[in-house]
């Protein structure tokens, strides 16, 4: 009972989990149905394209080019078990804690999108591509803006509260 009433109290962040995943996963699906492998489908020329990309590696296509089994094997690893520390600390937040819980939910979503895809397919896709010139940022999908963004939030939380005054009581 006391699991399923602090559910109902937090079900907003679930929502966003759950949101962000389902987007990043109907996104994505779309993209390998419109857009083969590796092909540019120009949005607004000379700044954004879609462009469908297997990334194999970490976040920003780092070691994406890499043939060997063990860096998807220890990607895999490190993408779980930072997924599933998340997940505990996500589960430790009071409810009061409305930004922090906010920013785990974006990264939790994106996370459990990118760790979806890379389980069921090999690779994560992504299909963002902006760029000025010859100048590309790396491909991102709507997984790592939510990470991203979440992150963003939570160094934020962490640079600028203020400490709780132990000695003020």
């Amino acid at each position: 009972m006391r699991v399923l009433n602090k559910f109902k109290k937090e079900k907003f962040y679930y929502l966003v989990i759950l949101a962000i995943f389902i987007i990043d996963y109907l996104t994505k699906l779309w993209i390998t149905k419109k857009i083969p492998p590796y092909y540019t489908k120009e949005i607004i020329k000379g700044f954004f394209n879609l462009t469908h990309i297997h990334n194999r590696g970490a976040i920003f296509g780092f070691f994406a080019n890499s043939e060997n089994p063990y860096i998807f094997i220890f990607l895999t690893i490190l993408s779980l078990g930072a997924f599933i520390f998340i997940i505990y600390y996500f589960l430790r937040i009071p409810i009061t804690e409305k930004y922090l819980k906010t920013s785990l939910s974006l990264i939790l979503g994106g996370a459990f999108g990118n760790l979806f895809d890379r389980l069921l397919r090999g690779y994560v896709v992504d299909f963002f591509d902006f760029y000025i010139g010859k100048y590309h940022w790396p491909a991102f999908n709507i997984a790592d803006s939510s990470i991203t963004i979440g992150a963003i939030i939570l160094i934020i939380i962490i640079f600028f509260r203020r400490p709780k005054c132990t000695l003020c009581s």
